[in-house]
């Protein structure tokens, strides 16, 4: 431990990365556009700068993101010539923006604007964009919005797509003036690799990447009075809406959210969570089926769409190692369009329109899908973020934060603790695991809590985990990110890899981390409290393995007949598709 001053006062630090992070801890705010944390520093965008004087006498100023903090170093985050960069760096950045802040999709979210409020920028003295300027917008993707005209280069949608994904999809073109980032060549998102996981979009500071909106199509759908909207909600929902509310990371809100849908006017609403079950039932089988008959392995689990997005664009050759199940999403849809007339009277397949809630931006593309249609439709009608979500309860006028918890609709609104932890990093494998070793052996495992399956490594992001299921060993690689997944599969095809299972969340600590959350970039540990209300609200559930829920029980014994049957099959498995010609129809 070591001692340095910043504002004239004496703080220790310990192992922190760099200077920037020695400030926050200490309750100082320094203004940055371009870090995250999660990502590695790179200095571009200059809001970070301080004033460091050297015990040698020696007075630099430089970005504090990238200087490794030192001992005895008298550290100023305020001075006059500090905070006349920062006002230069604003006053430039906005002459280069367009500024139609009011109907910008980042509005009251956008670093840039609470940056020039915060320093008193008034005036502009350097010419302002025009007509001409003005760069088309791409918005040609069921997931994402990307406008050049708000992008202030300062790379941080860059390195989340190389460092987290190890993909390319976005780069700098040009010098200079001229200098833009973009997918290669100037295509669009759509006709490039992008998985559509939102990963640029989360750490991206101002309006030059959004979330693309299905708020009115939501609105849309529930005042149509011809139609039966149903609703359905993700695990890792419940655990982060909150915040955009007052309320603390990983606090399990999910009782409010039910009471909000039903006041905003939606007809039903059931959980994700059962479907979760539902998948963890499916997969487990088709896992245990390839385990002891000689199918496929490893098995891939099939539930992030990012990732089977890069399978098809990647490694097509390996697509048979990716579970055949839907996800969660993709099962629960057909099975309310199909099921749910015969128990409740007004409802058709005709009539009902699914609306989606999700912490991805990925299940939007998800949802369009030529293999997720029957009968030539959508099987989910809308997708929403956890944000619009929030945005929508808003628009409504409801106190969200006070209202008092309410339950989910029958017949599929039951679920387990396997079914909520699918929505943490390592999730998806324990909660098959469970369900995996009882039909294995024919008996539960003794503990529910398969703790060394939870989280990764932060410096990897992977880990391998054996289980003895009665003599049976089988490894388990858990992975977040894409860039370790890729790592797996070259395992896989030097013929190195030792586990039978893969289980790959694209996003950074998985679904609590996705790229429709409230954005958690600049804070490592909100992800990991999510992560734990998840697993609590696993430890309060009276059932914990998803074979045991009696809704799923009843669904098999009344409409699937079992486990893998030729009836699941039809309504709750996909095949995939051979994209690595850069196909993308599907998007249109």
């Amino acid at each position: 431990m070591s001692t340095l001053f910043i504002n004239g006062k004496e703080y220790e630090y310990t192992d922190e990365p760099n200077l920037l992070e020695v400030i926050r801890k200490a309750g100082i705010d320094v203004p940055t556009f371009c870090y995250s944390p999660e990502l590695k520093p790179f200095g571009s965008c200059r809001m970070c700068v301080v004033e460091v004087e050297y015990p040698n006498g020696r007075v630099v100023v430089n970005s504090s993101c990238t200087m490794p903090p030192e001992p005895n170093v008298k550290v100023s985050t305020n001075t006059a010539r500090v905070r006349r960069i920062r006002k230069t760096v604003l006053e430039l950045l906005l002459a280069n923006h367009d500024r139609e802040c009011t109907t910008c999709d980042k509005s009251g979210q956008c670093d840039l604007q609470r940056y020039a409020e915060e320093y008193g920028i008034k005036e502009i003295k350097y010419a302002k964009l025009t007509e001409e300027d003005m760069k088309a917008i791409d918005d040609w993707n069921p997931s994402l919005k990307r406008d050049p005209n708000k992008c202030i280069l300062c790379g941080a949608c860059v390195r989340a797509c190389q460092e987290f994904q190890g993909h390319a999809v976005l780069g700098f073109a040009n010098r200079g003036s001229k200098t833009v980032v973009q997918p290669m060549n100037g295509k669009l998102l759509a006709e490039v690799d992008c998985v559509f996981c939102g990963q640029c979009q989360a750490v991206c500071p101002t309006g030059a990447l959004t979330v693309k909106s299905n708020v009115e199509d939501a609105w849309d759908a529930v005042n149509d009075k011809s139609k039966k909207t149903v609703v359905q909600i993700a695990p890792s929902v419940r655990v982060a809406i909150g915040e955009m509310f007052g309320l603390k990371p990983g606090e399990n809100t999910i009782g409010k959210i039910y009471a909000a849908l039903r006041k905003i006017g939606f007809d039903l609403i059931f959980d994700t969570n059962f479907s979760a079950d539902l998948t963890i039932t499916e997969e487990a089988t088709e896992f245990v089926e390839r385990l002891t008959k000689g199918g496929l392995l490893p098995m891939f689990t099939s539930c992030c769409p990012a990732w089977v997005r890069y399978m098809e664009t990647q490694h097509p050759d390996m697509l048979g190692h990716l579970s055949t199940c839907k996800s969660p999403q993709g099962m629960l849809s057909p099975v309310i369009k199909e099921l749910l007339p015969k128990y409740h009277e007004g409802y058709t397949k005709e009539n009902i329109t699914v609306v989606s809630i999700m912490p991805c931006t990925a299940k939007k593309y998800e949802a369009r899908r030529s293999q997720l249609r029957r009968d030539g439709k959508f099987e989910t009608d809308i997708v929403m973020t956890t944000k619009e979500l929030g945005r929508m309860i808003k628009e409504a006028g409801i106190d969200f934060k006070n209202l008092e918890p309410e339950h989910a609709d029958s017949p599929f609104g039951e679920y387990t603790g396997a079914g909520t932890i699918f929505g943490a990093s390592g999730g998806v494998a324990e909660a098959a695991a469970r369900t995996a070793y009882y039909y294995v052996t024919g008996e539960n495992i003794a503990d529910a809590d398969i703790k060394q399956m939870r989280g990764v490594d932060k410096s990897t992001r992977s880990k391998s985990v054996e289980l003895d299921i009665k003599g049976t060993k089988v490894v388990v690689r858990v992975v977040s990110t894409l860039k370790e997944a890729e790592k797996a599969i070259q395992e896989i095809k030097n013929g190195t890899a030792n586990f039978q299972l893969l289980e790959v969340m694209a996003c950074p600590g998985g679904c609590v981390n996705g790229g429709g959350q409230p954005a958690s970039c600049k804070d490592a540990k909100i992800k990991e409290e999510r992560a734990e209300g998840l697993y609590t609200e696993d430890r309060e559930l009276p059932i914990r393995r998803s074979h045991e829920n009696p809704d799923i029980i009843r669904l098999y014994k009344e409409d699937l007949e079992k486990p893998g049957s030729h009836k699941a099959h039809e309504l709750l498995h996909t095949t995939y598709s051979d994209m690595y010609t850069g196909s993308y129809k599907d998007l249109k």
